[in-house]
């Protein structure tokens, strides 16, 4: 480790502790998990620092940092919240809180305030190595970088993670790197799509049935949940559930035990679960689509992918590695293509158009008449070409890009570029979508 420092971390929600523990471990501290308020104060005096949920059954928050300040008046104390106020935070403050994160938490954004706080410089990536991408991967790029290291970090928890992104963005790559990251690495991870299963068939599908409970079951079947055990399950396009199945999906997350159907014996399963979407599942809840308290459930880690379009850096690397195997190509002027294009498709895109180029290039280099009409004809302005001077928001996007971009993902450097603090940067990533 790098240092002594042992950190307190206080919440009610088992996930969210062993989540922080894994993070604030991976950057070289000790911590020590609290379930509730009489834990925190039982633990403040070992700690040098304390991470402290405002929201708790019993003793709050608030009461905890009143009376750990009485005791413990130099123990420095964050607080963290899923509803931010200002008057709380103005409160927080007043009565001898550090800081106030808001969850989800953003990992860089926790190792770096408990860094500040103890004078501390954090290391990127787990045990402080370098990030191990594997050959699989083509991240050059700073913003996907950023997404591995904090995938890196998470993987050797138990957390469920929740990989957002738009279609082809690289979601179950995502997912892979997870579970080959993590100590379930050794046993299999289990893919289900379920956008693509027929609605009466994703709970037989995730739990089994028994023979007879259904017209067709001629035979006893074992779900995901249950093959999967011991190893990672995905469940891609988690959006596409349907509403009466999900409350049987809620419970396996929150006890790891289910029912086949048509079946009176319980089974308990032990896997991690990574699922992706490219829905808002705020606005599906708030549409009636899906349910709050799965969506809450399934929000304690999010990954959010940034689409190929916001990370130029990685479409003419992974153009060369799908065409690597067949030893072709690019001429400057397809090179420029690419570069110009948006992608709306992602990844998915470029390997479509990289694989139809293969086929009608004659011989090893490939031109730009081999690529897709729609490459060679773009709707959307060369990515390097100036913005609108009166469009700001696009300024700025394009000037926080950059600066990430120059950092390799180091939010910290990349405020340091813009002149602005970590705080704000992180707001305007929100903000963006970023």
């Amino acid at each position: 480790m790098k240092t002594s420092a042992c950190i307190a971390i206080v919440d009610d929600e088992a996930a969210q502790r062993e989540l922080l523990s894994t993070a604030l471990r991976s950057a070289g501290y000790a911590t020590q998990l609290c379930a509730n308020g009489q834990e925190a104060l039982e633990s403040a005096g070992r700690s040098n620092l304390m991470l402290l949920d405002v929201r708790m059954p019993g003793m709050s928050g608030m009461e905890v940092l009143a009376r750990v300040k009485e005791a413990h008046p130099a123990l420095p104390v964050i607080l963290l919240t899923a509803f931010i106020d200002v008057r709380d935070a103005v409160a927080a403050i007043k009565a001898g809180a550090l800081d106030y994160l808001e969850k989800p938490v953003d990992i860089d954004e926790l190792v770096a305030a408990v860094d500040d706080a103890l004078g501390q410089t954090g290391n990127p990536v787990p045990g402080g190595s370098a990030l191990k991408v594997p050959a699989y991967i083509i991240a050059e790029s700073g913003a996907m970088k950023s997404v591995l290291e904090q995938a890196a970090r998470v993987a050797d928890s138990n957390v469920t993670v929740l990989v957002l992104g738009e279609s082809g963005v690289g979601k179950e790559v995502v997912a892979r790197f997870v579970h080959d990251s993590s100590k379930r690495r050794a046993a299999p991870m289990t893919c289900v799509d379920c956008g693509a299963l027929p609605e009466n068939l994703v709970e037989s599908e995730l739990f089994g049935h028994e023979k007879g409970a259904y017209t067709g079951a001629d035979s006893q079947r074992k779900g995901q949940f249950e093959t999967a055990n011991g190893g990672t399950i995905f469940l891609d396009e988690i959006g596409e559930l349907p509403l009466q199945v999900q409350p049987k999906f809620l419970r396996v997350l929150e006890t790891g035990c289910f029912r086949r159907i048509g079946g009176g014996r319980e089974f308990c399963t032990d896997v991690r679960l990574v699922a992706a979407t490219n829905r808002d599942l705020g606005e599906e809840v708030r549409q009636g689509r899906f349910r709050e308290d799965l969506f809450y459930r399934l929000n304690v880690f999010p990954l959010k992918i940034p689409p190929l379009r916001e990370r130029p850096d990685d479409i003419l690397p992974l153009a060369d590695f799908i065409l690597k195997d067949r030893k072709f190509r690019l001429a400057p002027a397809t090179v420029r293509l690419l570069r110009m294009y948006d992608w709306p498709g992602n990844v998915r895109e470029l390997r479509n158009a990289m694989e139809r180029a293969a086929i009608l290039a004659n011989g090893a280099l490939i031109l730009p008449s081999d690529l897709p009409p729609q490459l060679r004809t773009p709707s959307s302005p060369p990515r390097s070409g100036s913005v609108l001077v009166g469009d700001m928001d696009e300024i700025q996007r394009r000037a926080i890009l950059e600066a990430l971009a120059k950092t390799n993902g180091n939010k910290t450097q990349a405020a340091a570029l813009l002149s602005i603090s970590r705080r704000n940067l992180i707001y305007k990533l929100r903000d963006y979508g970023m």
